[in-house]
């Protein structure tokens, strides 16, 4: 079973100052008055949120149902984006897996994975032992699963009330928080590294392939960032 006590600290740990839960349900509103100018009924943007939970999923999705592509399509370019979060999944369950603890946590827990939830697992795991940090981990998860679905539903309702810039504005309110925590943890040549040549390469990109600059410039500046890693612990 959960361990209770600890999954509400993970619950709560949304409340620190630094936590994205503001940045994640400003964007979230965005999300629900997006789908919502699309067609989506309340239900419809309640299960999308539900399910697919990170934002650019949600984005792909509703992009897809705009130029009516297929199921299929859809269905590839949500599972192909939210990939991204593959290397996040790697990272956090070495810092959670326990043996004492049963699978169905682990199965259960991974629907969690963003890069919300994630900053704020890696900042305060060193404070939970290690068996229960599953149960912190699915607190934290839970509670920001909760932020997306419940702004969603306003989004949905004040869709009237949003207009276009407006729209955007909320929506990037969580790259620019996700852009300043990642400014914060440069604290290592390779990652300040990856993420200035990141920034660099990304818009270069554009003109080349404005479809695939993000994805190349991203796998570019992180491959030299490794590397130059590896070497400087060698």
């Amino acid at each position: 079973m959960i361990n209770f006590k600890i999954f509400l600290k993970g619950l709560f740990s949304i409340k620190s100052f630094d936590s994205p839960a503001i940045a994640l349900g400003a964007s979230f509103i965005a999300i629900g008055a997006l789908l919502k100018n699309i067609g989506f009924t309340i239900q419809e943007s309640i299960f999308s949120s539900f399910l697919i939970y990170a934002l650019p999923g949600s984005l792909v999705l509703a992009e897809s149902m705009i130029i009516s592509a297929s199921l299929l399509n859809i269905f590839l370019a949500v599972w192909l984006v939210n990939a991204r979060l593959y290397p996040m999944t790697v990272s956090l369950m070495t810092l959670v897996i326990s043996k004492n603890q049963p699978r169905w946590k682990y199965y259960l827990s991974c629907h969690f994975v963003a890069v919300s939830s994630w900053l704020i697992m890696r900042s305060n795991y060193k404070k939970i032992e290690k068996k229960y940090r599953i149960d912190f981990w699915i607190g934290i998860g839970t509670a920001t699963w909760l932020i997306a679905i419940f702004s969603t539903i306003i989004g949905f309702f004040s869709a009237e009330y949003l207009n276009k810039d407006m729209m955007i504005g909320l929506a990037i309110v969580n790259p620019i928080y996700f852009l300043c925590a990642m400014i914060g943890v440069m604290k290592s040549k390779s990652v300040s590294f990856a993420i200035i040549l990141g920034a660099v390469l990304g818009p270069t990109f554009y003109y080349i392939s404005p479809e695939w600059c993000i994805l190349i410039g991203g796998i570019i500046a992180g491959t030299i960032a490794f590397f130059i890693g590896e070497r400087n612990v060698t």
